[in-house]
C-alpha cells in the first residue's frame, strides 16, 4: 500500500516519513527531497519518541498480514499487530500528532449470512488477527480528543499493481496464473470476496488526510467496492486476459464467504470508488508485459508467508 500511497502525497506536495522494516526492500520508495526512509521497527519506543514529533498525521498501515502470515509466528504477530499498538497511539499524541488513521481490517466482521454487512452489526472475530484489529480499534477511541483525530478503517482486499506487489490474493493471484500459465483454477467459486483497488484505497487515505476532522473524527468505515463470486472473478480476469485461459472448477472445504457494504462511508463523505475488477486485472496483465513483476511463482517477496519463513523475523 505503501509503495503506491506515499508517490501520491509526495505529488501533492507533503512531506513524508516511512518506518518501516524493509523487508520487501527499499527500491519500491521513490528517492525525493521530501521523503525520509526509516529501516526500523514500530515496537522500538525510543525510535518512535525521535521520530514522531513534528509530524501531523500517522496512517498507521504496518501488520502481519493475513490470518496465514499470522498463523506462522503468532508470538510475532501480537507483539507487532497489537502490543505495539498502544505505545504508538500513545507517543504519537504525545508528539502532537493531530490525526491518526488506522488501517483495520474488514474480517472483525466474522462470517455473515446478510447480503449488506455494515459498521453496525455485531463483531465476530475468528482469529487472533482479526480480533487483534479489533482490539486495536478499541485501544485508538480511548486516546481520541479534541486535538487528536482518529479514525478506523476498516478495506476490503485489496487488488491491482503496485511496486510492492502481493500475489497471494485472490484478483491477483487468477490474474497471474490466467497470464502466466493460461489455466485458472478455482476452488469451490461460491465464496465471496470484497475487493477494492489499490488506486481507489490509497485516494481515500488522502481523502481522509485533507477533510474537516468534525466529519472524520471517531468515524470507523468500511471501504470496498465489489462483493463478487471468486467463480466471477475468475470469469472477470479471462474476459480481460483472453478466451484462451482456461478455467478449471474443483471442490472445498473452505467455503468462508465474506462481502461487506460500503454505503455508510459513500454517504457519510462521499467516497465512491472509480476503478474496477477488471482495471486491475489490466494493469496487473499491462505490468506482466513490461516485465515489471518477473518470476512471479517462485519470488518469495510476492508471497507473505514465504517471505516470512524466508526471513525468520522476531
Amino acid at each position: 500500500m505503501g509503495a503506491v500511497l506515499v508517490p501520491k502525497l509526495l505529488s501533492k506536495g507533503y512531506k513524508v516519513t516511512v518506518l518501516d522494516l524493509m523487508i520487501y526492500g527499499e527500491d519500491v520508495l521513490p528517492k525525493h527531497p521530501n521523503l525520509q526512509a526509516i529501516k526500523g521497527d514500530i515496537r522500538d519506543q525510543k525510535l518512535l519518541k525521535k521520530i514522531l514529533p513534528g509530524n501531523d498525521v500517522v496512517i498507521h498501515l504496518a501488520c502481519i498480514s493475513n490470518d496465514p502470515s499470522f498463523e506462522l509466528n503468532p508470538t510475532l504477530g501480537k507483539s507487532i499487530n497489537l502490543d505495539a499498538f498502544e505505545p504508538l497511539v500513545k507517543i504519537s499524541k504525545d508528539s502532537r500528532v493531530q490525526r491518526f488513521i488506522y488501517a483495520s481490517s474488514s474480517s472483525v466482521y466474522g462470517i455473515k449470512e446478510e447480503p449488506n454487512v455494515h459498521e453496525g452489526m455485531k463483531l465476530e472475530p475468528l482469529t487472533d488477527y482479526s480480533l487483534f484489529k479489533l482490539q486495536c480499534e478499541e485501544i485508538l477511541e480511548k486516546y481520541r480528543s479534541n486535538d487528536f483525530t482518529s479514525l478506523t478503517i476498516r478495506p476490503a482486499t485489496v487488488c491491482g499493481y503496485s511496486p510492492r506487489l502481493r500475489l497471494d490474493l485472490t484478483v491477483n493471484i487468477l490474474t497471474n496464473l490466467a497470464v502466466n500459465k493460461g489455466e485458472i483454477t478455482v476452488f469451490g467459486g461460491e465464496q465471496k470476496r470484497p475487493n477494492i483497488h489499490i488506486q481507489d484505497m490509497t485516494d481515500l487515505y488522502i481523502m481522509l488526510l485533507e477533510l474537516p476532522k468534525e466529519k472524520i473524527s471517531g468515524k470507523i468505515w468500511n471501504a470496498g467496492y465489489e462483493n463478487h463470486k471468486v467463480k466471477e472473478i475468475a470469469q472477470m480476469v479471462k474476459n480481460v486476459v483472453g478466451d484462451k485461459v482456461n478455467i478449471i472448477t474443483t471442490t472445498t472445504n473452505d467455503n468462508r464467504s465474506y462481502h461487506i457494504s460500503s454505503e455508510k462511508i459513500k454517504k457519510d463523505i462521499g467516497f465512491v470508488p472509480k476503478h474496477t475488477i477488471e482495471d486491475a486485472v489490466k494493469d496487473l496483465k499491462n505490468a506482466f508485459e513490461k516485465g515489471l513483476i518477473p518470476n512471479s511463482f517462485t519470488d518469495e517477496k510476492y508471497f507473505n508467508v514465504k517471505l516470512m519463513q524466508k526471513e525468520h523475523l522476531k
